[in-house]
């Protein structure tokens, strides 16, 4: 079956060239002009992923991806806006979005992004489709954590990440190899999304007291084990 994505954008010439560029890379592609369309047509049909303009009239980017995680819709959702600002970056993964493009951009690199979100791994059949390590256990099926005896709600990138941890206990995995493995393509030497992501993750999972487990090697990059 092919991947369905829904763009929502108020700009026509955005959703034209995105529609017809996404139907030539073999996806099935929605369009909505506004964001309360857009939650609209999410209300009633399941989507593989949400490319989603910022600066719409009404009902911005923000609240459209705020009301879609507070609805339960897990798909994942890729921000579109033309402000390149660091809190504003922040502030959409912080809601619930788990990639950020400023335009212009290059259809490329949107592409590139698209693949990278969609990108399913063939080792998700974990036994009994649960990983454990010490009081954590990562629920594949639901796509979260438990902790403590309580569920911890993920965004899809926080699942992707913690997956990739859980699967590699003890195991120190750099910058680049988190990188290519969790976005695919690489971003700028500049960027900060994953020091941002581990953050996030770090505070869901240590809401409760819990020790931390996703610990810093400094000049090496990260690991998932029990502090000494």
């Amino acid at each position: 079956m092919r991947p369905h994505i829904i763009v929502i954008d108020d700009d026509d010439k955005i959703t034209s060239l995105l529609r017809r560029s996404l139907a030539f890379e073999g996806y099935e592609v929605t369009t909505a002009p506004n964001g309360q369309e857009g939650l609209h047509i999410l209300a009633g049909r399941q989507m593989d992923l949400v490319i989603l303009d910022v600066m719409m009239p009404q009902l911005d980017g923000w609240e459209v991806c705020r009301r879609l995680r507070a609805a339960g819709v897990s798909a994942p959702v890729l921000m579109l806006t033309a402000k390149d600002d660091v809190q504003d970056r922040v502030k959409g993964l912080d809601i619930g979005a788990d990639d950020y493009l400023v335009k212009p951009f290059a259809l490329e690199e949107l592409m590139a992004r698209v693949r990278a979100l969609l990108r399913r791994r063939p080792d998700q059949a974990e036994e009994n489709n649960r990983l454990r390590y010490e009081d954590l256990v990562l629920d594949v099926d639901g796509r979260e954590a438990i902790r403590q005896d309580k569920r911890i709600e993920l965004t899809a990138k926080e699942f992707d990440l913690l997956h990739l941890f859980m699967q590699n206990p003890k195991r120190v995995l750099s910058r680049d190899q988190i990188m290519e493995r969790i976005w695919g393509y690489d971003y700028s030497g500049e960027s900060n999304v994953l020091e941002v992501y581990v953050a996030m993750l770090r505070q869901k999972l240590e809401e409760q007291g819990g020790k931390r487990l996703i610990q810093t090697v400094r000049g090496a990059g990260y690991v998932l084990k029990g502090e000494s």
